[in-house]
């Protein structure tokens, strides 16, 4: 992943837990107030640091789900069952409970309305987050800038944000879903994984220039990068952030 900001200019910030939001069975949001928050754009993260009675400390990085909005940080955090971090803020973290932020941190996988686009985004599992938060700024700047999201999920069950996203689809903005792994009676939509031929069918083409943002595991990402290069798309156009087994 890119990691524009310099960390040492950043301080460690106490968080509030104000509401926690189940997204799926393994899933779910957990909204912060974090004063005094300076701000951030849609696709940067922030570290997260837990310290135990003894000390000992775990220290990991989410993607921020939310678009600007004063002093409010949503993240959305998928449950690693071994993980040492994860667990704890799905399982356990109450409104009223309070843990430590240091962000925003990243200036490379941002978007923001005054970018233009077309755009498109590619999102495998909790990939979604930061285009999620891309996709909210976009809706709260009535932005009517162009935007595809297709969305890979292993089941219809495993979609993040899934009411949201049919909420938003529309007014310039067209979400495609495909399901790897199951679908559901009557699925009509995708069940195969994003390549090139499943770019070339739902996003915009090479020669719209599209501003690309893709996210995911690192081998989808990879994966899709190839595919949209060898659609004619220009490396130097498609933003990437990828994130694989760190102990959760």
């Amino acid at each position: 992943m890119a990691r524009a900001a310099v960390l040492g200019r950043l301080t460690w910030l106490v968080a509030e837990v104000v509401d926690v939001v189940p997204e799926t069975p393994r899933v779910k949001t957990i909204a912060f107030d974090v004063p005094p928050w300076p701000g951030h754009l849609p696709g940067q993260h922030v570290d997260v640091r837990l310290t135990a009675e003894d000390g000992y400390q775990a220290q990991r990085s989410y993607s921020i789900a939310s678009a600007p909005d004063g002093s409010r940080v949503e993240l959305t955090v998928e449950r690693i069952d071994d993980g040492e971090v994860s667990p704890y803020l799905a399982d356990e973290l109450q409104p009223g409970d309070q843990i430590e932020l240091r962000g925003p941190v990243g200036g490379y996988f941002v978007w923001e309305p005054s970018r233009g686009g077309p755009l498109l985004l590619v999102a495998g599992g909790s990939g979604v987050v930061p285009l999620m938060a891309m996709l909210r700024r976009r809706a709260a700047a009535d932005s009517n800038v162009e935007a595809t999201l297709l969305y890979s999920s292993r089941s219809w069950e495993d979609v993040i944000y899934r009411d949201e996203l049919d909420r938003l689809s529309g007014d310039g903005l067209s979400v495609v879903h495909t399901l790897t792994r199951s679908q559901p009676a009557g699925w009509q939509g995708y069940s195969r994984r994003v390549d090139a031929d499943l770019l070339r069918e739902v996003g915009p083409a090479a020669v719209q220039r599209p501003q690309v943002y893709v996210c995911g595991p690192t081998p989808f990402v990879e994966a899709v990068a190839e595919g949209l290069v060898a659609l004619g798309h220009e490396p130097q156009a498609i933003k990437t952030e990828r994130f694989g087994p760190t102990g959760g």
